[in-house]
């Protein structure tokens, strides 16, 4: 009599039934199941809107510099060797426009003044006066919100431009119908308002007159405060050098050339340490939300018990069990993770429109967020995992008061 042999055939599951053992239980408790991606979804989202938002800032600070020009640059005067102020030559505007990789240049001076809507106001606005020439508008590409701009015919009359700040502070909102200003008990008549400019706001700030005006009728010291210079594009850093010696010959160390839309250009980096900061705090979110995670599923494992022990009693494998809170724990944390994606993204989009701004989230954070979001399900959903498959099928299936 032959004596029954044991089978050495293996229980097998498919990946298919895996998968679709390991979904089964979110469908079950779905109040939990939402709760518990919840925790990831904050952590998603705040890592997402933080990207998004400073995606788009840095998209609109690249677009305005790109229409500005990032070829503009500033000639100052610095100090001398013993710490005094330097003063540019008067004709350092004239010599500079003579360099080859120059396009254009002008000239401004700061003029000390008080202005006033008239001879009987005596407010303090805290408004710059300045003085230049009819190139200024073209050099630093400024645009007009009412009336027209010093030009040849008029930078020898009492006449006045005012800087976007300088009109609203003076509350004078359209340059027609020949409203004044006065300047040290100077009547001028304001023939132009400028719009705001984001690469010069002491120009907002600013009254400007004539050059001619304030050398032949004021009497005002013609030494330049500042020279703007517009060099090809191409030949910006080779260019410094050469205008530091040609503004001024005898004392080129004497000279600070600098380009405005460095400051600009500045602030993302200043928004970088930011950002990675808030970064830091979406990933302590994440964390929180994956211990979260974790801690659900140890306490499915205990209310899944008899469910565990019947299928090992059945024949599936430590594997399988294990696989199951592996692939659940992993779902639940990529549904949260795509829950946080679209709060993220929501966000951002509120906040860029507040802000004038377009949408501009990077795709690879968005593949990102899921990705992390995935490995946290899975990395917690481990020990539950581990835990789930050591249980001892007859221990599992005896109930337990």
């Amino acid at each position: 009599m032959r004596r029954p042999t044991r089978s050495t055939t293996r229980s097998r599951l498919r990946l298919r039934d895996r998968f679709g053992t390991g979904l089964s239980g979110l469908g079950s408790r779905p109040g939990r199941t939402l709760l518990t991606a919840l925790g990831i979804a904050l952590g998603i989202a705040s890592m997402v809107t933080v990207v998004g938002i400073s995606s788009s800032s840095k998209a609109d600070l690249l677009a305005e510099l790109d229409a500005l020009g990032t070829n503009l640059l500033q000639v100052r005067p610095g100090q001398s060797l013993f710490g005094d102020e330097a003063v540019l030559p008067t004709d350092a505007a004239t010599m500079l426009r003579a360099v080859p990789t120059v396009l254009d240049a002008v000239g401004v001076t700061s003029i000390s003044g008080d202005v006033t809507r008239n001879e009987h106001d005596d407010d303090p606005y805290g408004l710059s006066v300045v003085a230049t020439d009819g190139r200024l508008v073209d050099v630093l590409q400024l645009e007009l919100a009412s009336g027209r701009s010093i030009d040849a015919e008029t930078q020898s009359l009492p006449v006045a431009v005012l800087g976007a700040v300088a009109a609203e502070r003076l509350a004078i909102a359209d340059a027609s119908g020949g409203p004044t200003v006065t300047i040290d008990s100077v009547k001028f008549q304001v023939i132009g308002i400028l719009k705001p400019h984001a690469l010069h706001p002491d120009l907002d700030r600013s009254v400007l007159i004539g050059e001619a005006h304030a050398r032949d009728d004021l009497g005002i010291d013609p030494n330049h405060s500042a020279v703007y210079v517009r060099v090809e594009p191409s030949l910006i850093e080779e260019s410094r050098p050469i205008l530091a010696r040609t503004a001024n010959p005898v004392s080129p160390n004497e000279v600070e050339v600098s380009r405005p839309s460095d400051a600009l250009e500045a602030q993302t980096k200043v928004d970088q340490n930011l950002q990675n900061l808030l970064l830091a705090l979406g990933g302590v979110a994440l964390l929180v939300g994956g211990v979260g995670i974790a801690n659900i599923m140890v306490i499915s494992v205990i209310e899944r018990r008899s469910e565990i022990g019947l299928r090992r009693a059945l024949g599936a494998t430590r594997g399988h069990i294990s696989s199951q809170f592996v692939i659940e724990a992993a779902a639940l944390s990529t549904l949260g993770g795509a829950l946080g994606l679209g709060m993220g993204v929501a966000a951002t989009w509120i906040y860029a429109d507040s802000q004038g701004w377009s949408l501009a989230i990077p795709v690879q954070a968005l593949l990102a967020g899921i990705a992390a979001a995935l490995a946290i399900g899975a990395f917690a959903g481990l020990y539950p995992a581990t835990k789930a498959a050591r249980l001892d099928p007859a221990d599992a299936v005896r109930p337990h008061g």
